[in-house]
């Protein structure tokens, strides 16, 4: 009678050959983060704003001063304490949604507008991440499709003569292309050699950075007798009309981000490609065993991702900017990835999120103008929120929240 081993795998349970891999950590921390309810997240930017008023007051010179007689006078710190916060953060209000002290209405409601301008570019780039989060693409490309889309649209506005409409549409749509053929390089990597798509985007960020001083420095897009890196501005008949008049920065990307997100929502859950999109982000395996071309689908999402991203440098070159120049990108693509994750890849939580990064954007020149506040808090306080967003758990513990098991037990 033989002896059969029962620790030597069986052919039912030994894993074929041409098995994919295991889910990754990327997509399994995506995976955490999105599962989190909207309690966590509110709670996630009240922690992030607690702890930023910590560094305000630490920041503070009356409270330093204070601080040296604490013990005999401490009604004075905590005064001075509450000054410096309710200052920085009043001021912050002003500076990015109502300027109560302002003289004239214009100057009144214009930081509203200063806020959702800045959010426009946001809300682009966060779809596009928001989709290849939910696709099980950790795209972190986004800065480099945002430089290419605002590079083409911006060529394509100064450097051709078209009638209005359509010259404003054409440069849209290349700048649009130009994000999706972009990111659709790594997605075409990962699709036929399996190419990591962390890696691949962060090389293409440098390219496309690169890529952008170097064409500022050829006589196709520098301005005539001038050495700055700056290209030609952008013609009237392609720069997005402003939405309320000359006084306002807000232009009709805002209304079309809006409209993107809704179809980005259509997209994702109700039409099919964007089922298989969900399908292969849950389970890459069991999608690929129903038939769904997995690779291809990584293309897909790339190229529909890019475009979008792509249409956040849109915004900027023919909407807010009306140049091209080095700092035309800014950190949009880096901070999408936070608009993303703390929106939970959903487009109306993206939307949410870009308008807060958007107020705390706008916002911040008046807080360091009128309280003294150090600029660099605005950042710390981002990069907080990134931090308690990634790590649901730790706000649950500092809040004092139930866990997902719990939640559902109830």
């Amino acid at each position: 009678m033989s002896v059969t081993d029962e620790s030597a795998p069986t052919p039912e349970t030994q894993e074929p050959k041409n098995a994919q891999p295991q889910d990754s950590r990327w997509l399994k921390a995506l995976r955490e983060i999105g599962s989190s309810n909207a309690v966590v997240v509110v709670c996630a930017i009240i922690g992030a704003l607690l702890l930023a008023a910590v560094l305000i007051a630490a920041a503070n010179a009356e409270v330093q001063r204070t601080a040296g007689y604490l013990f005999s006078r401490p009604t004075d710190f905590f005064t001075a304490v509450w000054d410096s916060v309710y200052g920085a953060y009043s001021a912050l209000f002003r500076g990015a949604i109502y300027d109560s002290e302002a003289e004239t209405f214009v100057r009144k409601v214009k930081p509203i507008t200063e806020t959702l301008t800045a959010a426009t570019p946001l809300i682009f780039a966060g779809l596009g991440l928001g989709i290849g989060f939910r696709s099980g693409l950790f795209n972190i490309g986004a800065q480099g499709q945002v430089i290419l889309g605002a590079v083409v649209s911006a060529y394509i506005g100064f450097a051709f003569h078209l009638p209005v409409g359509l010259h404003l549409l054409l440069a849209v749509l290349g700048g649009f292309l130009a994000g999706g053929v972009w990111a659709g390089i790594a997605g075409a990597l990962k699709a036929k050699f399996g190419a990591n798509e962390v890696i691949v985007t962060i090389m293409l960020n440098s390219i496309a950075a690169f890529l952008m001083s170097y064409l500022l420095t050829t006589t196709a897009f520098m301005r005539p007798g001038s050495n700055n890196p700056v290209s030609q501005r952008v013609l009237e008949t392609a720069l997005f009309p402003k939405i309320l008049g000359d006084d306002f920065r807000l232009h009709l990307g805002f209304l079309i981000a809006l409209a993107a997100a809704w179809g980005t929502w259509w997209l994702m859950e109700r039409s099919t490609i964007g089922f298989k999109f969900r399908a292969v982000g849950f389970n890459s395996n069991a999608a690929r065993t129903a038939g769904i071309k997995v690779e291809r689908m990584y293309l897909y999402v790339m190229l529909v991702a890019g475009g979008l991203a792509g249409m956040g440098g849109v915004s900027q070159a023919l909407g807010t900017e009306g140049v091209l120049q080095e700092g035309v990108a800014g950190s949009i693509g880096f901070d999408a990835i936070t608009v993303a994750l703390l929106g939970r890849s959903k487009p109306l939580g993206i939307i949410g999120a870009a308008i807060l990064f958007g107020a705390l954007r706008a916002g911040s020149p008046l807080m360091q103008a009128a309280s003294n506040t150090p600029i660099d808090i605005v950042q710390v306080m981002q990069a907080m929120v990134v931090l308690l967003i990634a790590a649901p758990p730790l706000v649950r513990a500092m809040f004092r929240l139930p866990s997902p098991a719990k939640e559902a037990q109830a």
